[in-house]
């Protein structure tokens, strides 16, 4: 059965979706099959992943507000074994709308049991907020994956995200787990980047993946061309990096 992983965190520009993008593409590349759901109304991931937003007639928002499935809004990807869930602009909306349906919390957890077999992992991107779509995100997951920017307003943000994690468990959903941590925008040649490097490792000793992601320009340039970084440029220190981050969360499951 496929492993649900929400790629969360509620402070924008941490690399949340490249990271979503990027991982889901080097997870198809060692032979998972791969969903990626874009729970983010700005719809980066589906624009990241050369789909058009303005094409699709329907997405992530007609099924959680019915009366749509999974199986009708999944589209391919450029890559083999690797699907997409889209955001389309009705999507932003769904914070306001979501309220007063029944299951609110659930609506993803819901949907997504119809595919869940059909998946190896079921990345969800996250919106950069803490409302009900990110809610909905987390409910849904077995796991959290947390990419955090090598600065220090990033671990500020973190004890907010905690807490609502902490709420879920108390509330919902007591197994849900963080899978880990994921340093992004790091910079080696900074004191800062590993001062936050450090400041991680002590706050979650055992959930720092090894795998970090650098700065790097050709990560920032790829979706541009709606092109993961397994496309763009593979041999690039981001495609090196999201590989080994692929080949780390597949080893995780392993165990």
């Amino acid at each position: 059965m496929g492993q649900i992983i929400s790629i969360v965190n509620q402070k924008g520009g941490v690399g949340k979706t490249t990271t979503s993008i990027n991982l889901g593409a080097y997870l198809s590349h060692l032979g998972k099959r791969v969903l990626l759901v874009d729970l983010d109304p700005q719809s980066n991931a589906t624009s990241g992943l050369g789909v058009g937003r303005d094409d699709l007639t329907k997405g992530v928002y007609e099924v959680l507000t019915g009366p749509h499935s999974f199986r009708d809004i999944i589209v391919d990807t450029a890559h083999n074994f690797y699907k997409l869930a889209p955001s389309t602009m009705s999507l932003a909306g769904a914070n306001i709308e979501l309220v007063n349906l029944d299951r609110r919390e659930f609506r993803l957890h819901d949907n997504l049991l119809e595919v869940k077999e059909d998946f190896d992992y079921i990345l969800i991107d996250c919106p950069p907020s803490l409302g009900l779509l990110t809610l909905n995100g987390l409910v849904a997951s077995d796991q959290i994956l947390i990419p955090v920017q090598a600065e220090y307003f990033s671990l500020e943000g973190l004890g907010q995200l905690m807490s609502t994690i902490g709420l879920i468990r108390d509330n919902i959903k007591p197994e849900i787990d963080i899978m880990g941590v994921v340093l992004t925008m790091y910079d080696s040649r900074y004191k800062l980047s590993n001062d936050v490097l450090h400041e991680l490792y002590r706050h979650f000793p055992s959930k720092i993946f090894r795998s970090v992601i650098p700065r790097n320009v050709r990560l920032s340039e790829a979706p541009s061309y709606g092109q993961t970084i397994l496309q763009y440029d593979p041999k690039s220190k981001g495609g090196r990096a999201y590989e080994r981050l692929a080949r780390e969360v597949i080893a995780l499951k392993s165990y």
